[in-house]
C-alpha cells in the first residue's frame, strides 16, 4: 500500500493513499453539530477576544483571552470547521478569533505558546498561506526559546508553584512550534532546543511500565533532577490520563519531524500503556487518572481520550507491525466519543461538542465539564480519520 507524506501544521501525519474501511464514524454528523454549537456561542458572545474554554462552577460559560494557555483551541476548532466544510463563513470567523491572539507571540512568562499560536495561526497558515501568520509563529518560537535553560536542557514550564524548575509532560506539545519554525525558516537553533528537551524528557519522564510522571523538577543551577511529581493526577506514583496522552502525541510528533527511532520507541511505550488501561474499560474512555482508587466510581476524561485518539491515528502509520493495534484503538475511542454517552445534542452542553472532561480534579477545577481542548483534538482526530480513510 502506497504511503503519501503530507505535512499538516497541526495534524501532520502519513496518509494512506487508498484504503477500504468498514468501521465508518459519523463525521458529517459531528461537523453539523459543531457548526450549530459554535455558531450558538458566537451569536451569544461575539467578542473575538473571548475564547471558549469551559464552564464555571455556577454553570456559566468560561471564556479566556490570549493570556490563557487554552485560548488557541477555539479558533483552531473554527479552522477545522472551515477545512471540513469549505464554508467561507467559518474562514472569516477563524480569522477573526485568531487575530486577537497575536499579542501572545511576545509572551515569555509561560511555555504554552505552541498551544496558543500553533492551534490558531498554524492551522490558519496551512489553509490561507497568509505570510503574516508565518511571521507570528516565528516570533512565538523566539519567545518560547527564552524559557530554555541549557544547564537543565529543557524549557521551563511554570514560573509559580512549589517548584525549582518544573518541566511538565504537557510541554512536549509546544515543541511542534519549534520544529515547524526550524523547518520553515531553516534555523537549527530551534531544532536544537526541541531535541534537547526531548532527550532530557526521555531520561526521566517514563516509569518501567511505560506510564509517565506529570512534573519533573530540576535544580536550575546544576541541571540535576530534584523530584518526579504530579500536579493534576491522583498521586505522585499514579498515571494521570491526559498526561499519558500528551506523551503519546508529543513523541509521535517528534518522530514525524526527526525520524529518530528512539522517539518512536517512547511514543509506543506511552501508547501501549494507555491502550492496556483502556482495554480494561468497556467503552475505552479513560478515567481521569488510571490509578484512582475510586475506579469505577470516578470521572472519565474525554480530553485524554480525544488527544490519545488523534495521536494513535498518526502513530499507526509509522510502524507496520503495530498499525492495526493503534488504528483500532483510536477508532474504538472515537466510536465511544461519537455516542450519546459523550456527545452533546444541539443546543445543550453549553455549546461544546463533548461532555465529561476533567481539568484538574486535585485542584477542584473543572470536574465533569466540557473543555475546549477535548473538542479540538476530537475534531483533529476525526479530520485525521477522514483523510486516512479516503486518501
Amino acid at each position: 500500500m502506497k504511503i503519501k507524506l503530507s505535512l499538516f501544521i497541526i495534524g501532520q501525519f502519513l496518509f494512506l493513499s487508498a484504503t477500504a474501511q468498514i468501521d465508518q464514524l459519523p463525521v458529517k454528523k459531528i461537523i453539523d453539530l459543531a457548526e450549530k454549537q459554535y455558531q450558538s456561542y458566537i451569536d451569544k458572545f461575539p467578542d473575538s477576544t473571548q475564547h471558549l474554554y469551559s464552564i464555571r462552577p455556577n454553570s456559566n460559560i468560561q471564556a479566556v483571552t490570549y493570556k490563557d494557555w487554552t485560548s488557541g483551541f477555539f479558533p483552531g476548532c473554527l479552522w477545522y470547521l472551515y477545512d471540513f466544510t469549505k464554508d467561507k463563513k467559518w474562514e472569516s470567523d477563524a480569522k477573526k478569533w485568531t487575530a486577537t491572539l497575536e499579542p501572545a507571540k511576545l509572551v515569555t512568562t509561560m511555555h504554552d505558546l505552541g498551544f496558543i499560536l500553533f492551534s490558531s495561526f498554524g492551522n490558519g497558515y496551512l489553509l490561507t498561506k497568509d505570510s503574516s501568520y508565518k511571521n507570528i509563529l516565528l516570533q512565538g518560537a523566539k519567545s518560547l526559546s527564552t524559557r530554555f535553560n541549557p544547564i537543565v536542557g529543557s524549557i521551563k514550564s511554570w514560573d509559580n508553584g512549589p517548584w525549582h524548575y518544573p518541566v511538565i509532560v504537557d510541554n512536549l506539545m509546544n515543541l511542534e512550534l519549534l520544529f515547524w519554525v526550524a523547518q520553515t525558516f531553516h534555523d537549527t537553533s530551534f531544532l536544537h532546543i526541541a531535541i534537547s528537551h526531548l532527550n532530557n524528557d526521555i531520561k526521566y519522564r517514563f516509569r518501567e511500565d511505560g506510564s509517565t510522571f506529570h512534573v519533573l523538577d530540576f535544580d536550575p543551577s546544576t541541571g540535576k533532577l530534584i523530584a518526579k511529581k504530579t500536579w493534576q493526577g491522583y498521586t505522585d506514583s499514579s498515571c494521570w490520563a491526559r498526561g499519558q496522552a500528551w506523551a503519546i502525541y508529543g513523541f509521535t510528533m517528534a518522530y514525524r519531524y526527526t525520524h529518530n527511532k528512539e522517539y518512536l520507541l517512547y511514543a509506543k511505550k506511552a501508547a501501549n500503556y494507555f491502550i492496556d488501561q483502556i482495554n480494561k474499560i468497556d467503552d475505552h474512555i479513560p478515567y481521569w487518572d488510571f490509578n484512582d482508587t475510586a475506579i469505577p466510581n470516578t470521572q472519565r476524561d474525554v480530553s485524554a481520550a480525544s488527544i490519545a485518539a488523534s495521536a494513535l491515528l498518526e502513530l499507526s502509520e509509522f510502524d507496520p507491525a503495530t498499525k492495526k493495534t493503534y488504528y483500532n484503538a483510536a477508532v474504538e475511542i472515537l466510536r465511544s466519543l461519537c455516542s450519546d454517552a459523550y456527545l452533546a445534542t444541539p443546543g445543550t452542553n453549553h455549546d461544546f461538542l463533548l461532555q465529561h472532561g476533567v481539568v484538574n480534579k486535585p485542584g477542584g477545577k473543572g470536574v465533569d465539564v466540557p473543555i475546549i481542548y477535548a473538542d479540538y483534538y476530537f475534531l483533529q482526530a476525526l479530520w485525521r480519520y477522514q483523510h486516512y480513510s479516503t486518501k
